[in-house]
């Protein structure tokens, strides 16, 4: 038997009617095979409808002393918790304007009186059964939706996992702390934020794109995993030869996202952006900047909203090598840099928020423990080498 139909016990019927003779009559009628209710005006059958459970359907008259039965019905369909329940006028309105609009309020069908019995109980009977195949279905289409939802939560959170642990695991061979990945991500976000609506980023910088940038920051660095030790461990400045393998951690970054993009055969968004983001973070707004000298709107917008969140926090962080400067120095050098190594507006978007920059990187601090760590790590790595 189809599982809409098998259900338990019998469907209960909302009489509605303030003829006593007409209340008896249909009552008998249906109370063989139906649960029966009743209501002799609008108010109580308004009450009876909203309250649960919900009848399954609703046999409604027309004329009625105090609130008509069109109202009723108008009603019924105006609430989320009783518009589901079909109604069925019965009535001695038998005119076909009548007809035209009660069923334009919503109404299932419309019986004229005086009735017909078997007339009444086979459009009672299809109308149950339409109601509870319609139940059925929405009750499966509300589960299916939750379990969708959930299943796309739990996809998106092993997504971001598997980024982060991606850039914490670059991040373990740079002289970086680990907190560095998770002040640029909401450095990036904020930025974006109060970019969104600027004639220039609006088409971009929508909700979703601001999530996919927060969510594929992280990996910015992650091409670092590919540069040896005694250059990318080297606290010091480094040798010409050293600094052009160092800038190719930006093309080993974009070859490994796309490796494994082709890999998997995904043309998920948010690698695209982990490409843009990890290739071109590292270009300037005038052109000097690397691994292909893109100048002002070449470089991606990802790329230059990186570049804002990835130079302030490499200024304010203290490293083993270097004390982190104050946030006003760290702010003032970045004005230097308006349309030279940043694009203008994103600066000038930069200094009216910079609170929040700094906000965040007193949220996200690296610990005393942090740069001991660090330093430890690198002692004993420079022994290994």
């Amino acid at each position: 038997m189809n599982p809409a139909l098998n259900y338990p016990g019998k469907a209960t019927i909302l009489v509605v009617d303030d003829s006593p003779a007409n209340l008896s009559l249909i009552n008998k009628l249906l109370e063989g095979d139906y649960k029966v209710k009743i209501a002799t005006n609008g108010e109580k059958a308004l009450q009876i409808a909203a309250a649960d459970p919900s009848p399954d359907l609703i046999l409604l008259d027309v004329m009625m002393s105090g609130m008509d039965g069109y109202e009723v019905c108008r009603r019924i369909m105006a609430d989320d918790k009783t518009r589901h329940i079909p109604v069925i006028f019965l009535t001695a309105k038998a005119e076909l304007e009548d007809e035209k609009r009660g069923l334009e309020l919503g109404a299932v069908d419309y019986i004229a009186k005086p009735v017909s019995p078997p007339i009444v109980m086979a459009r009672v009977k299809t109308h149950v059964v339409q109601k509870k195949m319609a139940d059925f279905l929405r009750d499966n289409n509300g589960f299916l939706e939750q379990e969708v939802a959930k299943r796309t939560r739990e996809v998106m959170a092993n997504q971001e996992v598997t980024i982060l642990a991606m850039a914490f695991l670059a991040e373990t061979r740079d002289a970086d702390t680990g907190n560095h990945i998770r002040r640029t991500q909401f450095y990036i976000k904020v930025l974006a934020e109060k970019l969104r609506h600027h004639s220039r980023f609006s088409g971009f910088l929508t909700e979703d794109n601001i999530n996919l940038l927060f969510k594929t920051a992280p990996l910015h660095d992650i091409g670092k995993v590919g540069i040896p030790d005694r250059i990318l461990l080297n606290p010091g400045r480094f040798e010409p030869h050293e600094f052009e393998i160092m800038k190719t951690h930006t093309t080993l970054g974009r070859d490994a996202i796309e490796y494994a993009q082709n890999a998997l055969d995904a043309n998920a968004d948010f690698l695209a952006f982990a490409k843009h983001i990890a290739l071109s973070h590292q270009e300037k707004w005038d052109g000097s900047g690397y691994p292909h000298g893109l100048a002002g709107d070449d470089i991606p917008i990802s790329a230059r909203l990186m570049a804002v969140a990835d130079v302030y926090d490499a200024l304010i962080s203290r490293r083993v090598y270097k004390e982190g400067m104050p946030h006003e120095e760290a702010v003032q050098i970045m004005i230097e840099g308006r349309g030279t190594h940043f694009d203008p507006d994103m600066i000038d978007a930069f200094i009216e928020i910079h609170e929040e920059f700094r906000a965040i990187s007193l949220r996200f601090a690296d610990s005393d423990a942090d740069i001991g760590k660090k330093k430890d790590y690198l002692v004993k790595a420079g022994a290994g080498q």
